[in-house]
């Protein structure tokens, strides 16, 4: 008789202190599945090496599980994310509603006095994204999926 391994779920990301989750995307647009993408334009996670930094509730968090052979993501600190928005924060020049003051976009967030953008956009991180490379879990020594406070480490390197 073969004996069969158990695979363990993937644990819900804890809360932390600030209570926000950063999610990068990894991985391509070709042959992925349609259900996954529509997750990811909802994420804001457009291209490679996009960042996004996310409340930590069930629905993003369900999408995030969703997406998870293709992005990476983890618990941010207030360090990180003042970091991230200094270096690489845009200026969100946009439309904040419709010509009638109908519909308000949700394409911006305020820090301090400046309108920012809700995505980064990074560079490669240096010294690569790990061993095992972009196919694996970080689990398994590879870079996607849930990665808890070690996103720190990448988002520094990314910047």
């Amino acid at each position: 008789m073969e004996q069969r391994t158990k695979v363990k779920p993937i644990k819900a990301a804890p809360a932390t202190a600030s209570g926000n989750l950063a999610a990068i995307r990894i991985r391509g647009r070709t042959m992925i599945r349609t259900t996954i993408e529509d997750a990811m334009k909802m994420l804001r996670l457009y291209k490679n090496n996009f960042c996004v930094v996310l409340p930590n509730t069930p629905t993003y968090i369900g999408m995030l599980k969703q997406a998870k052979d293709y992005i990476t993501w983890g618990e941010i600190d207030d360090e990180t994310f003042k970091l991230l928005v200094e270096k690489r924060g845009e200026e969100f020049k946009g439309r904040e509603s419709d010509s009638k003051e109908l519909i308000k976009y949700n394409d911006y967030f305020v820090v301090g006095n400046k309108k920012l953008k809700r995505y980064f956009r990074l560079n490669a991180p240096r010294k690569g994204f790990g061993r095992k490379g972009i196919k694996q879990s970080f689990q398994r020594g590879g870079t996607l999926g849930y990665r808890g406070a070690a996103i720190n480490d990448l988002i520094k390197r990314m910047i």
